[in-house]
């Protein structure tokens, strides 16, 4: 089976408008799921952040109350104990897009921070594009598309349908009124055609080789279009 790439965070934090350090990192669902899902087709996981850093995870992403209960947060807790890649990514620097079939961008707010002006994501993005391998993108991970930038300044995914994040559930969780920028109104000023659907339900939108998921509930189908694309 196939190498697949996971690009995540490396920030533990996201900088509000205030300048107050808000604790974040990756969100455990968008990781977790994914994971589950190329791992059991039999697919191999490699995980590449800014550095090599070991990547922070959201401890608010392991509350029963946003896993629909604690025993499916004990599952999600467990499972993301026995992703051992996370303990040992590689440099995103170092990353040879050659030895991936796919790449996969988790979210959390952590992206908002330093994917989004990450030039060497940014450079990844493109050249996974611009070879038709799978992109998967999901949530806050679309943050990252805003750093990835043409010579002529112009955004390599402008003119492509995304899901991201949207304005009304960034507002409906509290951090709207506090962010610097939300995703949703950058990714659309950066010419990208952004698809909303109903907050906090999965919703999937397919363009090219380009698979985006627009919150948590929306990464086991993320990754089930993924697979798609690898078949």
């Amino acid at each position: 089976m196939s190498k697949i790439l996971f690009v995540m965070t490396g920030a533990d934090h996201w900088t509000l408008a205030d300048g107050t350090l808000h604790p974040t990192g990756f969100w455990a669902e968008e990781a977790v799921a994914p994971y589950r899902r190329f791992t059991a087709e039999g697919h191999e996981i490699v995980v590449a952040t800014p550095g090599g850093v070991v990547p922070t995870v959201d401890r608010g992403s392991l509350a029963a109350e946003v896993n629909g209960g604690q025993e499916k947060a004990d599952e999600i807790s467990a499972a993301l104990a026995a992703m051992t890649e996370l303990n040992k990514p590689v440099r995103l620097e170092d990353v040879d897009l050659d030895d991936y079939a796919a790449v996969f961008y988790p979210g959390g707010h952590g992206p908002m921070e330093d994917l989004a002006v990450d030039a060497v994501s940014g450079r990844l993005l493109i050249d996974v594009l611009d070879s038709g391998k799978p992109l998967g993108v999901v949530c806050h991970g679309s943050a990252a598309l805003l750093a990835a930038t043409r010579e002529d300044g112009s955004n390599a995914f402008a003119g492509y349908r995304v899901a991201p994040f949207t304005n009304a559930e960034e507002t409906q969780a509290g951090l709207a009124p506090k962010a610097k920028w939300l995703l949703e109104t950058r990714l659309t000023e950066a010419g990208v055609d952004v698809r909303a659907g109903e907050p906090w339900a999965s919703h999937v939108v397919v363009d090219r080789n380009l698979v985006t998921g627009q919150n948590p509930a929306s990464s086991e189908e993320t990754a089930a279009e993924l697979l798609k694309k690898l078949v």
